[in-house]
């Protein structure tokens, strides 16, 4: 049986981190005890009665750095040291990173130990990178103010798959990207809204048809909006079949129409 998972969070900011992991299935999941989230305050590792923890960059230029000793004190004091080092991944946040996606969602999912890093300002110094960060992340090509809300995110899509985090093992696997494809069409109460109505099939009670349509909509969501997914994902006969049927289907509206000039008059 997988252990609980723990996962550090170093920051500035802790309030930011605090108030998020109060809510929604972050809670839950703490209440299970299926993960622990402990956070620490980075200043509580600096050196001086000050508590700074950044500095100018050597080279001149504009912003500030972290400093190295705040972050190895912290980081040494969470996961030990040499041999009594805790097994897991050090994550720093950072624009320069692998772009996050659910595979690494899913990779992370599997460690028992996560320690994020929150940069700020123009980054850290790059001996922390080179001697304690296991893993480089981004979550898109865009800058932030600051680390916590990426941490956040990447926290968030990592404990939701975790094992009985959700009521429903498929509330997570029906998900867009947990399989690669886009999610279908989703439909509620009331049947019927504004003249438009619930798909008469998803009322017939026939699970087999439900489930053929619900992928054929998937496959047809990704095609219109996300094409490149397709080209990363093993695809069935019977998915490569729908979408040559879709992709026909695209074609054929986007062809151009003629309309003789006799025809106008």
């Amino acid at each position: 049986m997988k252990k609980k998972m723990v996962i550090d969070v170093i920051t500035i900011f802790p309030q930011m981190v605090e108030e998020i992991i109060k809510e929604s299935i972050l809670k839950r999941a703490q209440q299970k005890n299926i993960v622990k989230i402990n956070i620490h305050n980075l200043r509580d590792f600096a050196l001086d009665k000050h508590s700074i923890v950044d500095d100018y960059s050597y080279g001149g230029g504009a912003g500030m750095v972290f400093k190295p000793e705040p972050i190895f004190r912290a980081v040494e004091k969470i996961v030990g040291k040499k041999k009594r080092k805790r097994k897991g991944r050090i994550i720093l946040l950072t624009p320069q990173g692998q772009t996050f996606n659910q595979a690494k969602a899913k990779e992370l999912s599997r460690e028992e130990h996560l320690l994020f890093i929150c940069g700020h300002y123009e980054g850290v110094d790059e001996r922390v990178k080179e001697n304690l960060i296991t893993d480089e992340v981004s979550i898109g090509d865009y800058v932030l103010t600051g680390g916590e809300l990426p941490a956040m995110v990447v926290i968030d899509s990592v404990v939701r798959i975790l094992p009985g985090v959700l009521n429903r093992r498929e509330s997570f696997e029906n998900d867009s990207f947990y399989q690669g494809l886009l999610d279908y069409a989703h439909y509620t109460r009331p049947r019927r809204f504004r003249r438009k109505s619930v798909p008469v099939l998803l009322l017939s009670g026939n699970h087999a048809r439900i489930r053929k349509w619900r992928r054929q909509k998937a496959l047809k969501n990704t095609l219109d909006k996300r094409p490149d997914l397709l080209e990363k994902i093993i695809l069935s006969a019977e998915d490569r079949k729908i979408l040559e049927e879709l992709k026909g289907k695209k074609v054929k509206r986007a062809a151009p129409r003629f309309v003789s000039k006799s025809a106008n008059r």
